[in-house]
């Protein structure tokens, strides 16, 4: 796998503090948002490499192992149980000081191949070389708000292999799922690694969802909210006749139990939809009409 150099990717040197961090990913991140850029395949792997520099640099273990492994830190704790295990011989300080040194710039993953596979090779258990499990891929992936209501097959292209993935209806913005076996391929005959995919959920122009409920608006006029009456409104599904009762106020809320969003895994139960009265007000009033307003207006007093 390509190493990517994450200091690079934000503009820092490798002593760049905290600060210059999150101040440093913050700036990139607005500027190349897909949102900032739509339709611009540049501009979004840029911003995927931002969003992983970040992850890594901004944690500080993640960082110490990446500042030591380079591209295979995620293996970090491995090759240190194989390579040395903290004692203090001649041949363990030597081969700590090539792992320093493999991880100023050398790609790490054929450092350990020339190192454990070959001549002699390092027996870990007497029976053969030292393996261990693929590189882990993350890859993030977009759905609308419909899509991720629906249980559906997407198929993705991860390093250039097609893989065929059933999404659950329910997933929620952030949310992560694994695919076993779907990442780097192992190293000396190790598993192979694992494919991570974070969903984000694009908004939508009808509904905003808190958790599994749906909230959305709809036009009352204003001689339905006094007298009460009928009026349509949105699901996710159709559309639907709603009663509204006299006397309801503007911005008064209407809640349509399992009419929101499925929950996870569990397609057949929902949350609710509420529905906000958005009145519409009456304008270019007809003298008649003024003046039946002024008659209910003297009424009132």
């Amino acid at each position: 796998m390509e190493y990517i150099d994450y200091y690079k990717v934000l503009g820092l040197t490798k002593n760049a503090s905290e600060k210059d961090i999150k101040k440093a990913y913050r700036s990139l991140a607005r500027k190349y948002h897909p949102d900032v850029n739509p339709g611009n395949a540049d501009s979004e792997k840029k911003f995927k490499e931002i969003n992983e520099a970040n992850e890594v640099l901004s944690d500080p273990e993640k960082r110490k192992k990446y500042d030591k492994y380079g591209k295979d830190w995620k293996h970090a704790d491995q090759f240190e149980k194989a390579g040395y295990s903290g004692g203090s011989s001649a041949g363990q300080r030597q081969q700590r000081s090539a792992w320093a040194d493999a991880s100023e710039g050398e790609d790490f993953s054929d450092f350990f191949s020339s190192m454990f596979g070959g001549g002699g090779g390092f027996n870990r258990r007497s029976s053969g070389r030292a393996s261990f499990k693929g590189q882990d891929f993350n890859a993030e992936l977009t759905l609308t708000l419909r899509q991720a209501a629906e249980t559906h097959k997407q198929t993705l292209t991860v390093n250039g292999k097609k893989i065929r993935i059933t999404i659950p209806a329910g997933i929620s913005e952030g949310q992560t799922i694994k695919i076993s076996g779907q990442g780097g391929p192992g190293i000396q005959g190790g598993p192979d690694g694992d494919l991570y995919i974070t969903f984000r959920i694009e908004p939508d122009p009808i509904f905003e969802r808190r958790g599994d409920d749906l909230f959305t608006k709809a036009k009352v006029d204003l001689y339905t909210l006094i007298l009460g009456g009928e009026l349509s409104a949105n699901t996710l599904q159709n559309s639907v006749k709603i009663a509204v009762k006299p006397g309801s106020k503007p911005g008064g809320k209407i809640r349509l139990k399992n009419k929101g969003f499925p929950k996870y895994k569990n397609p057949h139960s929902h949350g609710d939809l509420y529905i906000t009265l958005d009145v519409d007000m009456p304008t270019n009033l007809s003298e008649k009409e003024k003046a039946l307003f002024s008659e209910l207006k003297n009424l009132r007093k």
